[in-house]
């Protein structure tokens, strides 16, 4: 097996196995020491950590049609969110309470 580093399972994070397999990392439970991944379909599996640092992953940028492991349409969402206009944008500073 060729070295590589091991990738740190992160949440919210997506990977790509040497299968071509895309998923993101939904959970992590250090008291089991496993990682919950959820793949573009929807379907979760559990990995053990000792086997995740074992596996050659590379972290990628979270696919195009990320949605569709969520069962989520766009159409659902009354929106799409890549066309949002940036004077929808809520600034942070709007959230500050003002004390006098």
């Amino acid at each position: 097996m060729d070295d590589f580093d091991p990738v740190p399972p992160a949440i919210g994070t997506w990977y790509r196995d040497i299968t071509g397999a895309v998923f993101e990392v939904v959970a992590l439970d250090e008291d089991d020491r496993t990682v919950e991944i959820q793949y573009l379909d929807g379907s979760l599996e559990e990995i053990d950590l000792d086997v995740w640092t074992e596996m050659p992953l590379v972290m990628i940028e979270p696919p195009e049609d990320w949605m569709g492991s969520l069962d989520i349409e766009r159409e659902d969402l009354g929106i799409d969110p890549g066309e949002l206009p940036v004077e929808t944008w809520a600034s942070p500073i709007d959230y500050i309470d003002r004390a006098e």
